[in-house]
Formats: C-alpha cells, structure tokens, sequence
C-alpha cells in the first residue's frame, strides 16, 4: 500500500505542478495580448509617419528679429502645431553665396495632413504668428502655387 501511495504522490506531484504552471501562464496570456498590440500598433504609427523638408529665402536685415521671433515661440503656435500632428519639427539656418536660407523638416503622424494644414491655416494665432514671420522670408523660385516654403525632396535617412 505504501509503494501505491508513493506512485500516485510521484504521479501526482509534477502533474499538479504542470496544471499549476498552465494556469500561471493562461492567465498571463491576457496581459501578453495587451503588449503585443500596443507594440504592434507603435510599430504600424512609426510606419505612417511622414517626414517633410523645405527651404526658403531669409532677408538679412530681419534675420535677428526673426532669431527672436523663434527663440520665444508663442506657447499658441507650439499647441497648434502640435494639434496639426506635426513632431520633430526643426528650422535651421545657413548661409549659401552671400544669401541666408532657412531649412525646416518634421514629422506628420495624422492621417489627414491637408485637413490639418487647413486647420492650422485658419487658427488666428497662428495667423498672426506668420504676419510677424512672412515679412522676414523670401519665397524661392521654383515653389508651388500655393505654397510658402519649397519642399525638398529626402534623397537619404537613416534611423
């Protein structure tokens, strides 16, 4: 009898464990799920995003009040432009034969990027935001109708 006793404790022992086990892990599957598709829609986010760069002409003589202008952005502009679904957004200066040229690029994550363009047009802070900046910028040959800044192709990145 105790040799019986001895099998089915030898038996019964790692076969609780295992039972143990798979309920441990069933439970966690859940949670996994959850991961994964928060992963997975990142990931799906990251692949949308669309990058821009552009370029216009900087007039010399505003090229300070514009430096001003950018170093104390209205906290209004900031919003709005984050509201139109634009990050990373960077202007750089150079200064090319004499001539100074801004170059700006960023990052659109939305989904309708004229509909947010349009809705940043139409904000009147943002509005008078670019009465104060037009005025320092030069319009490029070769921009669009339409269009303010020239966009310039990305012929390279890497991440």
């Amino acid at each position: 009898m105790k040799n019986l006793l001895r099998r089915v404790v030898a038996l019964a022992v790692p076969m609780l464990f295992g039972i143990a086990i798979g309920i441990a892990w069933s439970q966690s599957l859940p949670e996994r799920s959850v991961r994964a598709e928060a992963a997975e829609a990142t990931q799906a986010k990251a692949e949308k995003v669309q990058r821009f760069g552009a370029v216009i002409g900087l007039r010399p003589e505003k090229k300070d009040y514009y430096l001003e202008l950018h170093a104390n952005t209205w906290p209004s502009v900031l919003e709005q432009i984050r509201k139109s679904n634009i990050r990373d957004y960077s202007i750089y200066l150079a200064e090319l034969d004499g001539r100074l040229y801004l170059f700006a690029t960023y990052k659109y994550t939305g989904d309708d990027f004229k509909a947010d363009m349009k809705k940043m047009a139409e904000d009147p802070e943002t509005q008078r935001w670019w009465k104060q900046t037009d005025p320092c910028q030069i319009r490029l040959p070769g921009t669009p109708d339409g269009e303010w800044w020239k966009p310039i192709p990305e012929v390279f990145r890497t991440d």
